[in-house]
């Protein structure tokens, strides 16, 4: 349980509906006990009066007493229904603050989880998949849902009621109910073993069927690279052969739970034999009447469910126990980037990296080795160089995704590191190599990063990116819904959209991380001639492996392994012959056999 004590500042928030609710669970009990009382009371009376009743058969005062002994029958009947109305909207009561209490932490958890989600950074991304991270916030919040609502409602209920159907029973009749009470304890143990099985092959139907979600969902995504491989008929069988394996589990969990029921009915009426029985020498001897008979056999319906539930309910506590396990790692993953800076800047005048090292913590690969550069306001700079030089890695850490440990990133000679993250991050418009877009309309992805913006500068942020005309012919226009993560449209089509998106917040800084790669070289001269025209006034970083991209570039950097090897202009670059004078006559020849 000590994993589960982290649940416990909720129990605190909302004490006053758990405190509630056990008075309900208790009141509720206390009416129940009614019921097999008053039964008592009708079958005694009932037995009693027909002897009497036939006695008196002939005489005039034979009338009277039919009329006084139905009266009492309408009575206790009354009673009963009462009592059982009253129970029943006690418990209804009940389930209103026990149950609502435990959506509520629901709800508070899964906004805790989600916040804490919203503040990692992307090295815990890279560590977790999304399936996972989801599995946490859903099953596992609803697995800990289920401990706090029906797990603890049912064990109060258990303890209320047993305590007072026990302490009846024994005060009526010790030795009646020590024989009755016997195969109880089997019932609850038999029921746990039952139970902790069934649990286990769930467990196992579960995995099956995240393997067959996963996979159907794998190919639904990749349909095309399967047909274009002509591998339907492979698909299916493995397809197949997943469905195969998720129906065995099912059938075996089927098997075992078609136990369950049969084994409850026969403990519970080898404990109604017992009192039947057992009360009725009782009975013979005249220490019992027909009424504790009846009124036994109601007791011990009465304590059915709850033992029942018993097995069940330590059956929901383990599986809470393990999700609250996983869920408290996940907390205790403390975010890296720490934001606890107030400190904010107007205007970014300037940036620089000033003997950056960075080795990427997951991968141990070292990525940048003692970079130093400085980037005025308004400067147009290209960062260019071969896959894997290190480019990317300049962009995450700009964007302080990544904190390094040597050397430091200054704005405005400011470490960055002391700079409110959320007003910097405001102010850089980034367009990243791996474009994302939401499944929403084509305006929506373009006003991701900013509000109330009027059609016509939606309009001119997308003739900038040179996507307006394309957006024009697709069938809804501007409200066209691009699917999930954009499939409606092309590559070329998505990173054009995601540039428009990074331009229409009106940033100071912009930030292009080959996102052009999916273009082609008409496309790619016209948008980046609209950007130098739009982008005057801003400080454009631009980052891309194809030299012809970046020759009207004021200041270039030329990255190799990890290190700046040249920086200058390109008719500067170009005399020195090095890195970049053989990038360039590399891609020349490739365009030239193209």
């Amino acid at each position: 349980m000590k994993e589960l004590r982290a649940v416990n500042k909720y129990l605190l928030k909302y004490k006053w509906l758990l405190l509630l609710g056990i008075v309900f669970v208790v009141t509720s009990n206390i009416f129940g006990l009614y019921t097999p009382e008053y039964i008592r009371y009708t079958v005694d009376i009932v037995k009693e009066n027909l002897t009497t009743y036939q006695l008196v058969q002939g005489f005039a005062v034979q009338s009277a007493f039919k009329t006084h002994f139905v009266y009492y029958i309408i009575f206790f009947s009354l009673v009963i229904l009462i009592t059982s109305l009253i129970k029943g909207l006690l418990m209804f009561f009940m389930r209103q603050t026990i149950i609502v209490m435990s959506r509520k932490v629901e709800y508070d958890q899964k906004n805790e989880l989600y916040r804490h989600y919203q503040r990692l950074n992307t090295s815990f991304y890279k560590r977790n998949n999304t399936g996972d991270l989801m599995s946490r916030i859903s099953e596992d919040v609803s697995r800990v849902r289920m401990y706090i609502g029906p797990a603890i409602m049912y064990t109060i209920n258990l303890i209320a009621l047993f305590t007072m159907v026990i302490y009846t029973m024994f005060h009526i009749n010790s030795y009646l109910s020590f024989f009755v009470l016997l195969p109880l304890p089997v019932l609850a143990f038999s029921i746990y073993k039952v139970s902790d099985v069934i649990n286990k092959k769930s467990e196992n139907i579960s995995i099956a069927l995240s393997g067959l979600t996963s996979r159907a969902q794998e190919v639904f995504s990749g349909v095309r690279v399967i047909q274009s491989f002509a591998l339907d008929k492979q698909i299916q069988k493995e397809f197949y052969d997943a469905s195969a394996d998720y129906r065995k589990q099912n059938i075996s969990l089927a098997k075992i739970e078609s136990f369950f029921a049969p084994l409850m009915l026969l403990l519970i009426g080898v404990s109604t034999l017992l009192v039947v029985y057992i009360g009725g020498i009782e009975v013979v001897k005249g220490s019992f009447t027909a009424g504790n008979i009846a009124e036994f056999v109601f007791y011990i319906n009465m304590l059915t469910w709850p033992v029942a539930s018993l097995g069940w309910c330590v059956s929901l506590v383990q599986r809470a126990e393990a999700s609250q396990k996983r869920i408290n790692n996940f907390l205790q993953d403390k975010n890296e980037i720490v934001n606890n800076s107030t400190s904010t800047i107007k205007e970014i005048e300037n940036i620089s990296f000033q003997h950056v090292s960075f080795v990427y913590p997951d991968t141990g690969i070292k990525a940048l080795e003692n970079i130093s550069f400085k980037i005025n306001k308004d400067d147009k700079v290209a960062i260019v160089g071969k896959t894997g030089s290190g480019k990317s890695t300049i962009a995450e850490l700009l964007l302080r995704t990544y904190d390094i440990e040597t050397g430091k990133i200054c704005i405005n000679g400011e470490n960055l590191k002391d700079i409110d993250l959320v007003s910097y991050r405001e102010k850089v418009g980034y367009t990243p190599q791996d474009t994302f877009l939401f499944s929403d309309s084509v305006k929506n992805n373009i006003l991701f990063g900013k509000n109330n913006v009027p059609d016509n500068e939606v309009e001119k942020y997308a003739e900038v990116a040179c996507v307006q005309n394309e957006i024009l012919n697709l069938s809804k226009k501007y409200e066209t819904i691009v699917g999930e993560r954009g499939v409606m449209l092309s590559g070329g089509q998505k990173q054009r959209i995601s540039i428009a998106r990074s331009l229409v917040k009106d940033p100071q800084v912009v930030l292009l991380d080959d996102c052009l790669s999916a273009v082609d070289a008409k496309t790619e001269k016209n948008i980046l001639d609209n950007l130098n025209a739009t982008l005057y006034n801003k400080t454009v970083i631009f980052i891309t492996h194809r030299i012809f991209a970046v020759m009207n570039f004021n200041k270039i950097f030329v990255l190799e392994d990890g290190k700046i090897s040249e920086e200058g202009s390109h008719l500067e670059l170009m005399e020195l012959r090095g890195a970049y004078y053989e990038l360039y006559q590399l891609q020349q020849v490739e365009t030239t056999e193209v």
